[in-house]
């Protein structure tokens, strides 16, 4: 009983951090180790929390309009394809080549936010068109499917780094990235249930955390802003993956 208050206390810190900032996987993910599971069967049950989390932030961007189909109609199928290869790959790896990789993209990840300026502010400018038309469009698309099917820690931060690059405003951006994770999410989830890396008990728990976490960000957001809940999130991303790094 212990450890599934833990996961819902998690949940609910997770659900924050990613309406506020992003990065609740690199909390949730470690979490889940050190309450004995796998590497790589943590990183399975986590998307039971994923999937939960996306469901909601889909369905209130999509009423809101914020959602444009032409951007996910451009970037779904190589972010699917990569997301599939990723998924495949990570049931494949031992869990210390887990372990180790995930580190790695935790202190990636961290740098990369400690390098971030100030997010810029959402327009109302025109939106653009994607790019359909380059190839380095769907390299880029491809990438990002890859690394969240592999590892998903850090992924928003991946997918709002490309978004970006775009000229894609960061609402309009963020409802692209939570609904194609939503749409990918149940493939990569079954390949890990398929190959036994999945603990429903825990995933459940930390999923129910998602879900109620994800309405605290919004007060949290009004109340303390992204600034402070970035030093946090870079703070516990760096104690995370050193912990998790020796451990191995």
């Amino acid at each position: 009983m212990t450890d599934l208050i833990i996961l819902f206390v998690a949940g609910c810190t997770a659900g924050t951090l990613n309406v506020l900032a992003g990065g609740g996987s690199l909390l949730t993910v470690p979490i889940l180790i050190f309450l004995g599971l796998p590497a790589t069967v943590a990183n399975g049950t986590n998307r039971l929390a994923i999937l939960a989390q996306n469901v909601g932030a889909s369905w209130n961007f999509h009423r809101r309009g914020l959602l444009e189909p032409s951007w996910l109609k451009a970037a779904l199928p190589a972010t699917l394809m990569g997301a599939v290869s990723g998924a495949w790959a990570a049931t494949r790896v031992s869990d210390d080549q887990f372990q180790r990789a995930l580190a790695i993209a935790m202190v990636g990840i961290a740098v990369w936010m400690l390098l971030q300026g100030r997010a810029p502010a959402s327009r109302d400018a025109d939106v653009p068109s994607p790019r359909s038309d380059r190839p380095s469009f769907h390299l880029g698309w491809l990438l990002v499917g890859i690394y969240g099917g592999f590892i998903q820690a850090g992924l928003g931060f991946v997918i709002l780094a490309v978004i970006s690059a775009t000229g894609l405003d960061l609402v309009r951006g963020n409802a692209l990235k939570v609904t194609l994770v939503l749409a990918f999410t149940p493939f990569t989830l079954a390949l890990f249930a398929r190959a036994g890396m999945v603990d429903w008990r825990l995933g459940t728990a930390l999923a129910l955390g998602n879900l109620v976490g994800g309405q605290l960000g919004v007060h949290l957001t009004v109340l303390k802003g992204q600034a402070w809940v970035r030093k946090v999130v870079v703070a516990a991303v760096v104690v995370f993956a050193v912990r998790l790094w020796w451990s191995v």
